[in-house]
C-alpha cells in the first residue's frame, strides 16, 4: 500500500511538471539584462578610457509555460503577450532572424551616426535586399526563407531596394526571373515565375525587404552582440562608439544606461517594455536612464487616448521602483550628447 502510494504521489509530481512546462500560446516579457556597452563594442586603436559605464538594456521573451505565466502574476514588471503579438506571421526561427537583421542595422546607423558627429571618415556597403517575410502564394516560398540577402535578379545588380522593385515590376505576372541570393555565407540561385500583387495586376516576388547595409569606418568598429537581437540599443552603441573615438569620458564616472533606436540621422525612437529596461538597469545601480521621447500627434490621441510616451513609462518604473534613477528625455543623438556634456 505504502508503494503504492509513493508510486502516486510520483505520479502526480510528474504530471504537474508536465502541465507546468507545457507551452501555451503566450509569451512572457520580463526584465532582461543591463550590459556594458564597452563589452561587445571595439573601437580599433581607440580603447575604452570612461571612468563609467554605459548600459544598453535587453527584454527577456519566455516561453508561455503554465509555470511561466503563474509567475508572471506574481513578480513584477512581467507582462503576459499572446504569441501572435510577438511573432506576426513568423515562426521563433524567422523572429529570430528577423531581430538579428534589427540589432545589425542598429549597430549600422550607430557607426554611421558617431562618425558624423566625431568627424571620422565611413563607407556604406551595399549588400542587397534583405528577406523580412513571404507570401504563402509566393512561388518562391519553398526556396526562399526570412534572412535571406538577394543580390541579383537576372544576374543584374541593384543599389538599393526601389531600383530593385522597379526592375520586377516591368516584368509580367507569370513571366520567370532568377534571384541569386546568400544564406550563411553560401550563394545559391532559383528561377521561378513572378505572382500578381494586386488588382492593378502588379507584378512581384511575394516578399517584404529591406535594404541589408554594411558600415565601414576608420578606424574600424565592431559589434559582437551575439544572440541579442532588435533594435532598440542603438543609442546607447552610438554614445559608447562616440566616446571612443574621441577619446572623452562621457560617464563622468557614472553608470549610464538606456534605450532607443537610432536612424542614419541620428533621431532616437522608441521601443517596447521600456519600464522592464528600467528595472534591469535599477538592479545594475545606474544613476541616469535615456529615454526615448517621442511627439504625441492629434491622430494618436484619437486612436490610443491613453498613450503615453516611452519618457513617461519610464518615469511611473521609476516612481514604482523609489529609484532614485534620473530619467532624461531625448528625440536625438545630439540631445542625449549636450546632457552628458552639460551635467557632470
Amino acid at each position: 500500500m505504502k508503494k503504492f502510494r509513493k508510486y502516486l504521489i510520483w505520479l502526480f509530481i510528474i504530471l504537474l511538471l508536465l502541465v507546468g512546462l507545457y507551452p501555451l500560446p503566450y509569451f512572457v516579457e520580463a526584465p532582461g539584462a543591463a550590459q556594458p556597452t564597452s563589452q561587445v563594442i571595439q573601437v580599433q586603436r581607440h580603447p575604452d578610457h570612461q571612468k563609467g559605464e554605459f548600459l544598453f538594456t535587453t527584454v527577456a521573451v519566455k516561453s508561455g509555460t503554465a509555470l511561466n505565466l503563474l509567475l508572471a502574476k506574481i513578480l513584477p514588471f512581467q507582462e503576459i503577450l499572446p504569441k501572435k503579438a510577438v511573432l506576426g506571421d513568423n515562426n521563433n526561427q524567422e523572429y529570430e532572424r528577423t531581430q538579428r537583421y534589427f540589432m545589425e542595422n542598429a549597430g549600422n546607423s550607430a557607426i554611421e551616426v558617431a562618425c558624423k558627429k566625431a568627424h571620422v571618415s565611413y563607407h556604406k556597403q551595399y549588400l542587397g535586399i534583405y528577406v523580412m517575410s513571404i507570401l504563402p502564394q509566393s512561388h518562391f516560398k519553398k526556396h526562399l526563407r526570412v534572412g535571406d540577402t538577394i543580390t541579383q535578379i537576372d544576374h543584374q545588380e541593384f543599389s538599393n531596394a526601389q531600383a530593385f522593385q522597379h526592375y520586377v515590376k516591368t516584368r509580367q505576372p507569370g513571366q520567370k526571373v532568377t534571384l541569386t541570393y546568400k544564406r550563411q555565407g553560401k550563394t545559391r540561385q532559383v528561377t521561378r515565375s513572378l505572382i500578381s500583387l494586386n488588382k492593378q495586376h502588379q507584378s512581384g516576388i511575394g516578399i517584404t525587404l529591406v535594404d541589408h547595409l554594411r558600415v565601414h569606418s576608420r578606424p574600424a568598429v565592431q559589434i559582437h552582440a551575439g544572440a541579442i537581437g532588435g533594435p532598440s540599443a542603438g543609442l546607447m552603441f552610438a554614445l559608447q562608439i562616440y566616446a571612443q573615438l574621441v577619446r572623452q569620458d562621457l560617464t563622468h564616472g557614472q553608470i549610464i544606461a538606456g534605450t532607443g533606436t537610432i536612424d542614419s540621422q541620428g533621431n532616437v525612437g522608441p521601443i517596447g517594455g521600456i519600464d522592464k529596461k528600467v528595472y534591469a538597469a535599477q538592479k545594475q545601480h545606474a544613476r541616469i536612464f535615456f529615454a526615448p521621447q517621442e511627439k504625441i500627434t492629434r491622430h494618436m490621441k484619437h486612436v490610443h487616448p491613453h498613450y503615453q510616451t516611452n519618457y513617461q513609462l519610464a518615469q511611473r518604473a521609476v516612481q514604482r521602483l523609489h529609484s532614485p534613477m534620473k530619467i532624461v528625455p531625448v528625440t536625438s543623438f545630439t540631445d542625449a550628447i549636450n546632457y552628458l556634456q552639460t551635467h557632470h
